[in-house]
């Protein structure tokens, strides 16, 4: 088995609580901007993005200034800054849901920038609002870190394969209601209407993000449904044959349950080679879902080898 710096071993039990409590801290920070920035769509205006320390909301509108929240998951501490001057923290440590709520809403009324979130929990099984969930509180800061550790790692590999195509890509980015790291690739063609029924979202967000076909591949640090961490790819909507597909690495997978194909982390991370383990999974899985789509795939991607070597990132 491989062992590499940059790819820590993520076992989901042992931080299954601590990976609980941040999903709803991430949540209740992923509200602030949505509440405070305009509606953009496939609701790109939602997640959160990485930065050298953690996760930010990155600056949203605050009249004609500008407000930005930071959760450092090195140094365990919560931010909120103004364009104006403004600051105020607060230490991530073990604390109820609704403690952290209270404490960041706190926050943002010292800051001159009071917000109203919606405040309950998306995207998950009986929900509790915020205000009054004392039952998720912990917070192991060391599995934050290797969790942040292995963010970044993917993140980068994300964005190279981002870089390769040309045609309309999301953003790499962090989606707070299901926790995931991901990255998005359109045909540029109108899809079916999405069936909807995710827990907790409103049908009518999940059909506009779903308004064109993709070929969307993730990251994500395991639940209760699958207690590990794993990448994913799918095509929506999902076209004949996508799932017969062989792609690399050999340890990939078909679900049936989710429809997309599952590469478990620890799979990538001991492999001799983990950039490019995972690389190809995103690659093979991308072609796959535009080859049996039919996608346009000449009109849609590129080489970054076109450009001159002195402007390529080392």
């Amino acid at each position: 088995m491989s062992e590499h710096p940059a790819w820590p071993a993520l076992p989901f039990e042992p931080w299954a609580e601590t990976c609980t409590t941040l999903h709803l801290w991430t949540q209740i920070v992923g509200k602030i901007r949505v509440a405070r920035a305009p509606w953009q769509n496939h609701s790109w205006h939602v997640p959160l993005y990485l930065t050298s320390r953690g996760l930010t909301t990155s600056p949203v509108p605050l009249g004609h200034g500008a407000l930005q929240v930071d959760l450092d998951l090195i140094g365990h501490r919560l931010s909120v800054t103004t364009s104006r001057g403004a600051a105020s923290e607060f230490a991530l440590e073990p604390m109820p849901v609704a403690d952290f709520y209270g404490r960041v809403m706190d926050a943002l009324d010292s800051v001159g920038a009071p917000t109203r979130i919606h405040d309950r929990p998306n995207e998950v099984e009986s929900p509790i609002p915020f205000a009054e969930d004392r039952e998720h509180g912990a917070y192991d800061a060391e599995a934050v870190e290797r969790f942040f550790r292995v963010l970044t790692t993917v993140d980068g590999v994300f964005k190279r394969f981002r870089a390769r195509f040309l045609g309309k890509c999301s953003p790499v980015h962090f989606f707070w209601g299901s926790f995931d790291h991901a990255v998005t690739r359109f045909s540029g063609r109108p899809a079916p209407e999405h069936p909807g029924g995710i827990p907790n979202l409103p049908d009518w967000i999940t059909r506009e993000a779903y308004s064109h076909e993709v070929s969307s591949a993730g990251f994500w640090p395991g639940g209760a449904a699958f207690p590990a961490p794993l990448f994913y790819s799918y095509a929506y909507p999902t076209p004949e044959g996508f799932a017969e597909r062989e792609v690399r690495p050999a340890a990939t997978t078909w679900n049936s349950d989710l429809g997309e194909f599952v590469l478990e982390y620890e799979a990538v991370r001991t492999s001799d080679e983990p950039d490019a383990t995972l690389m190809a999974f995103l690659e093979d899985t991308y072609r796959a879902a535009a080859e049996t789509a039919g996608w346009d795939r000449s009109s849609l991607e590129w080489d970054p080898s076109s450009v001159p070597r002195e402007y390529r990132s080392r």
